[in-house]
């Protein structure tokens, strides 16, 4: 296991720091008389366990090879799920293991399915980690797609791999740096949130915990009714204002701040966002207009479309009830997600946009059999190998969504909770459609089984299908 001195080391720090964070809900519980040994018990044990991974690997070569970067994604989010439930385990809630761990995972994963069927009654040192849970998944995912997947080509993540050789990439400064940059951009974006969500009407505390869920795009709320709690324009247009933030590359913030001043203008995988964005807004207000006057709401619309589409999952609506079109828009929006480099999950709209440029360039190929056409997406060409990676994690993901759907149903569960629930988990969108996880339900009335595949779905969608899949190849552990 020398090897791997390297992974553990990490590890232990990434341990650490979760366990030291594990004491900001005491503040809450000492402020709210909610006191018990919950997160201090949890933090112990948390922070024994990393130190011992630290001290134990303390010399290590501080280097880390495709291997153990594959390795050590895996085992990150693995690790963080486990002992983050220790907080649900050790509460006078009283979870069972598959409880807290399915909690857990939905906020590390920033998926949004909860177990906790009264959020209104829950202690707010839960209510917090919950919270906290999906705020360090996002921070963590962004670092993670910038720094470690474009080296790890996972699903044609390689576009985006930050080379001081590429001229279109000279501004950026080196990887940990951009680390720190990032956590201080998304850091001020959450500040900011808390701020306007406090300004128009929420308390204090729920500022603070929606602040965090909502640049994350995780979508844990303290209410069952999510942001439809508050029933303020105010509160959901800053909502959307923020998942919007949290849903766009962060890359383009430090490209931004080191002169690039036109880069969300043009972004090409921004472009494609706000017009998937609109389209579905004009396709959805057109149809329940026609339709169904009852349903009608753009605010409704407006709001759920872009919570949907950026699996952000707070609702304000029940949308399953506007009809079998709009939820098979709403199936689609999952899939799609957002933008690569961003807190967002699904499929991501780059991939959309160069299946779509490869799909065009086959269909000019027959018709002008002799014609040679180059695939380039922004500045940079697209070759063959770079289309088949892209091509195949797309295959991959429904493939596995229809394994998901078909062992969930197999565990008993009908038709549009099976279907949805593998959409949702492994798209990390957060509700599912039917009257058991839809938009106003949750996940406990589900068998244990079901959580656990569930689980699985949502850490395999959150960390591109592959970093995961790829441990399983017996080559893979070959040196």
């Amino acid at each position: 296991m020398s090897n791997y001195k390297t992974v553990f080391f990490t590890l232990g720090i990434l341990q650490i720091i979760l366990g030291v964070f594990m004491f900001i809900p005491v503040i809450v519980q000492f402020i709210y008389s909610e006191i018990d040994s919950s997160f201090f018990g949890a933090s112990i044990v948390t922070i024994v366990f990393g130190a011992l991974f630290f001290l134990t690997n303390i010399n290590h070569d501080k280097k880390v090879n495709l291997q153990q970067a594959f390795l050590l994604t895996a085992l990150s989010w693995l690790s963080v799920a486990i002992f983050g439930s220790l907080p649900f385990i050790f509460s006078s809630m009283e979870m069972s293991v598959t409880d807290a761990f399915f909690e857990s995972m939905s906020g590390i994963t920033t998926t949004g399915s909860t177990i906790i069927s009264n959020l209104e009654n829950a202690p707010r040192g839960i209510l917090l980690w919950r919270a906290i849970l999906q705020w360090l998944g996002g921070i963590g995912i962004i670092v993670m797609a910038i720094t470690l997947m474009p080296i790890m080509n996972v699903g044609g993540m390689q576009l985006f791999k930050i080379s001081s050789n590429d001229s279109s990439e000279k501004i950026l400064p080196k990887s940990k740096e951009i680390a720190l940059r990032l956590i201080y951009i998304y850091s001020a974006l959450t500040v900011l949130c808390t701020i306007c969500y406090w300004i128009f009407g929420m308390g204090k505390f729920d500022s603070l915990t929606h602040s965090m869920t909502t640049i994350a795009t995780g979508g844990f709320s303290n209410y069952n009714q999510s942001i439809g709690y508050f029933d303020s324009v105010y509160i959901e247009i800053s909502s959307m204002f923020f998942i919007f933030l949290g849903s766009i590359p962060f890359i383009a913030y430090i490209k931004f701040l080191n002169g690039n001043k036109k880069i969300f203008k043009n972004d090409t995988q921004i472009r494609s966002f706000l017009k998937i964005i609109v389209l579905s807004i004009i396709v959805l207000s057109f149809y329940l207009f026609l339709t169904n006057n009852d349903n009608f709401s753009l605010r409704s619309i407006f709001f759920n479309t872009i919570s949907i589409l950026t699996g952000t999952g707070y609702v304000n609506a029940e949308f399953d009830n506007w009809g079998s079109f709009p939820i098979t828009i709403f199936l689609a929006l999952m899939f799609i997600g957002g933008c690569a480099g961003s807190t967002t999950c699904g499929v991501k709209i780059f991939r959309i946009q160069i299946l779509y440029l490869f799909i065009l360039n086959q269909l000019k190929k027959i018709i002008y059999p002799k014609g040679v056409f180059l695939i380039k997406y922004g500045n940079s060409k697209v070759d063959e190998k770079f289309i088949a990676s892209i091509i195949s994690f797309i295959f991959f993901y429904f493939v596995i969504f229809f394994i998901l759907a078909a062992l969930l149903s197999l565990t008993g569960l009908d038709f549009i909770t099976a279907l949805s629930g593998a959409a949702t988990s492994i798209s990390n969108v957060g509700p599912g459609l039917g009257p058991i996880i839809g938009p106003n339900g949750d996940f406990s009335s589900l068998p244990d089984i079901s959580k656990w595949i569930l689980s699985v779905g949502m850490i395999l969608g959150r960390l591109e299908l592959f970093a995961i899949l790829v441990l399983f190849l017996p080559s893979f552990w070959n040196n």
